[in-house]
């Protein structure tokens, strides 16, 4: 086992995991729709999310690792047949090469192993997923704008439940996308007929896992691995999985200074790295890299919670505080609105840590990040309202003035 001691092991060790999530490159799956498609089929998943204080979640994660990406690209993605919309650990965007991998949580739904409604309207779901075979894709806001009940029609919400399980259960995938308004229609018709959809063994669920974790995470503990899944078969056949690969040797062990171990592969740890360059990326709250909190505290030192549940008289950042990445290390955090139709971004309170670089480097970072996250945010102007530390808020209005 490779134990970690010292603090430039500990750096190598977060320019691994940085470097697999594609965030130390400026552009590490190409650029616009061809690097957005690269993106998310080497990261896995993109949570989706409809908190709009600023640009989407899951826009704003492929805006983090592709040049060029636009909103509408994800839509694009999804009538071409790239991705597909499933539930992963949360509602997410997946490579339509993993279809398979969602078939057993749908059978679980279906068989009732588990529950997405309880006691569904077997009857009703019949009659609704007749009337999308006969009569073609059928849009949520269909169901929405039918508030009372007319010939050959439902109630809206019991129709909505029904329309909700059939999706879970993957007899509907959604087609298309307008915003939040999603489309469905048959899995037959909407899956592209070269994609694999046998039901994958639990052996090979469990190869695909560890595979496409350490791929996307460069390493991962034995809880990351299997992180939100509840699927006590699967835990067991990852953790024989892991057990076997370390007793061939493709696998090692390595050790941080938290106890905490994880999992790579053998040689991993001593792979040559790309250079730091002094560059400030604005992460999502629900961006790859961060979504696992004791990871993101055991490898960085970052304690991060997102605030925006939790009652505003209890929040020390702000409703929707961004992390801020520096180099390699997790420097700030930054909670700000756009307003879109001022085309204003407001930063409301910009936190940095402390921390060991250079000040005028990290602004200059900072102003440069800003201003291509103004830009995304199909704003014009910035403005800075608080920060912290104190002695730095002048500095950083200065430096902002010109994007004012």
């Amino acid at each position: 086992m490779i134990v970690i001691k010292r603090p430039q092991e500990l750096a190598r060790l977060r320019r691994v995991a940085l470097a697999a999530q594609g965030l130390l490159q400026a552009q590490p799956f190409g650029r616009g729709l061809a690097g957005a498609r690269k993106a998310i089929n080497h990261i896995g998943y993109v949570q989706i999310d409809t908190i709009s204080v600023v640009e989407r979640a899951h826009h704003h994660v492929f805006y983090s690792r592709v040049p060029d990406f636009k909103p509408a690209m994800i839509n694009q993605l999804l009538l071409d047949g790239d991705i597909f919309e499933y539930w992963s650990h949360a509602a997410a965007f997946l490579p339509v090469a993993d279809f398979r991998f969602s078939l057993p949580y749908k059978q679980a739904i279906k068989s009732g192993q588990t529950h997405w409604y309880k006691n569904p309207d077997r009857k009703l779901m019949g009659e609704l997923l007749a009337r999308v075979s006969s009569e073609g894709p059928i849009r949520s806001r269909d169901l929405e704008t039918n508030t009372t009940k007319r010939a050959g029609w439902w109630d809206w919400k019991p129709a909505k439940k029904a329309l909700e399980q059939l999706y879970m259960e993957g007899e509907l995938m959604v087609s298309n996308r307008d915003g939040f308004q999603k489309t469905y229609d048959l899995t037959e018709r909407v899956l592209p007929p070269a994609v694999n959809s046998k039901m994958p063994s639990i052996e090979e669920f469990a190869e695909h896992i560890v595979d496409q974790q350490l791929r996307c995470h460069g390493f991962a503990s034995l809880k990351g691995l299997t992180y939100l899944r509840r699927n006590t078969e699967l835990r067991k056949a990852v953790k024989t999985l892991v057990n076997e690969r370390l007793a061939a040797g493709t696998l090692e062990q390595l050790q941080v200074g938290t106890g905490e171990v994880f999992l790579l592969e053998a040689g991993g740890f001593e792979r040559p790295l790309r250079r730091l360059k002094n560059r400030l990326l604005i992460l999502s709250p629900f961006d790859n890299s961060v979504i696992q909190r004791e990871r993101l505290k055991a490898l960085f030192q970052y304690d991060y919670q997102l605030e925006c549940y939790l009652p505003a008289a209890k929040r020390q950042y702000g409703y929707f505080s961004l992390p801020l990445l520096y180099r390699d290390e997790f420097i700030g955090r930054m909670d700000c609105k756009a307003y879109r139709k001022i085309r204003h971004l407001e930063i409301k309170r910009l936190h940095f840590e402390p921390h060991s670089f250079d000040d005028e480097l990290v602004i200059e970072a900072f102003v440069d990040a800003i201003t291509h996250f103004c830009h995304f945010q199909a704003c014009d102007a910035v403005s800075l309202t608080e920060a912290h530390p104190k002695q730095l808020a002048q500095r950083l209005r200065s430096a902002l003035k010109p994007l004012a």
